[in-house]
């Protein structure tokens, strides 16, 4: 019987918000927070899954695996999926933790995923790629857990690198890491409004932004200019919609510039025109998240404050100097309290490495 352990972090999105999907570009950071996970192999050809931080057990056989509609399916997906795909996968047990707040949209799911896939390696001593291993971990999302997420979660799960932002290309499927501003980081506020998006409003979203292309007679929107688009004529919700992708594709090319000349400054003002575009255009974002937004850029030693993730709900991240979390912080969660009635649970963000390179 052979043991291991795993772990791998949750990610930030930056910039770069719903490009995923439609061919763009996205800025993120692999955050401390994370999904760990601690397994044994066994002989008889049973999966079982436990958690302390979720609820629900998981026993399955792995002759015959299948969605059970909990927390499960993400570990039993990539189970399978590394099955079907060759690799020498037998029974084993893990018991997972997280110290990722859940519906916050820092991507547990990625996380879970990219966990069990490096606790697997491990347990049956075999190797894959990190780029591999990130879209193995995205088809178990698409085709056992069923939600069409693109790639950005896996990716910076898995590239993740300390004090780096993440520069992802959805379409050349490239991936490079640039070195954050020195003294900045993150501060994460959670809304404590959950997020979920099984509902019919992503799926709108993406059914507009694909209206958008088809109009355009473009692959995909990243194909289309802010001039090229505002020339255009269709629905002016198609064209909103339309306006926040292609807006967050050149905001992330606008970063890459602010990034390696080391301008927080810059950077942060693309943050929050972000989060005003997802206000005006794209509408995802929440009161909520738009009284943090407003509470977090008014505090000295903020840069700039957005939503993170697909919105709806769930958290903001704002780009501060370092040594201003233990000011800041009780601030915002006592003014969004009075502002809202919600209690804001604040996280420092530390920017830290991948799964491939935890451990």
């Amino acid at each position: 019987m052979l043991s291991a352990k795993s772990f791998a972090p949750g990610r930030v999105e930056l910039l770069g918000n719903h490009t995923d999907y439609n061919g763009g570009v996205v800025l993120s950071a692999a955050t401390h927070l994370g999904i760990s996970a601690d397994g044994k192999t066994r002989d008889d050809g049973k999966v079982v899954l436990t958690s302390d931080g979720i609820e629900g057990v998981s026993c399955a056989d792995l002759a015959s695996l299948k969605p059970a509609d909990s927390w499960s399916d993400y570990p039993l997906g990539v189970t399978k999926v590394l099955k079907d795909a060759g690799y020498p996968i037998q029974g084993y047990e893990a018991d997972f933790s997280s110290t990722l707040p859940l519906g916050a949209g820092l991507s547990s799911s990625a996380a879970l995923e990219v966990c069990t896939a490096l606790l697997l390696s491990r347990l049956f001593k075999f190797e894959v790629d990190a780029l591999p291993l990130a879209k193995l971990a995205r088809k178990a999302e698409n085709e056992f857990v069923g939600v069409s997420c693109g790639l950005l979660d896996q990716v910076s799960s898995v590239f993740g690198k300390k004090e780096h932002a993440i520069f992802l290309d959805c379409r050349a499927e490239s991936v490079e890491t640039i070195p954050f501003p020195h003294g900045v980081g993150l501060i994460i506020i959670n809304s404590g409004v959950k997020h979920a998006l099984t509902g019919g409003e992503y799926n709108e979203r993406r059914d507009q932004c694909f209206e958008a292309a088809r109009i355009m007679g473009v692959p995909a929107l990243r194909d289309v200019t802010s001039e090229q688009l505002e020339a255009a004529k269709m629905p002016d919700i198609v064209k909103r919609r339309a306006r926040h992708i292609v807006g967050e594709n050149e905001r992330v090319f606008a970063a890459l510039e602010f990034l390696r000349a080391g301008d927080a400054t810059g950077f942060g003002k693309l943050m929050s025109a972000s989060h005003q575009s997802s206000i005006e255009n794209f509408e995802n974002s929440t009161p909520e998240l738009d009284a943090i937004v407003s509470i977090a850029k008014a505090q000295k030693g903020i840069y700039g404050a957005r939503l993170t993730g697909g919105g709806f709900g769930g958290a903001v991240v704002a780009l501060a100097d370092n040594d201003v979390y233990d000011t800041v912080a009780p601030i915002i969660a006592e003014e969004y309290k009075k502002a809202t009635g919600h209690t804001a649970a604040t996280y420092r963000c530390e920017i830290g490495d991948g799964a491939i390179l935890h451990i």
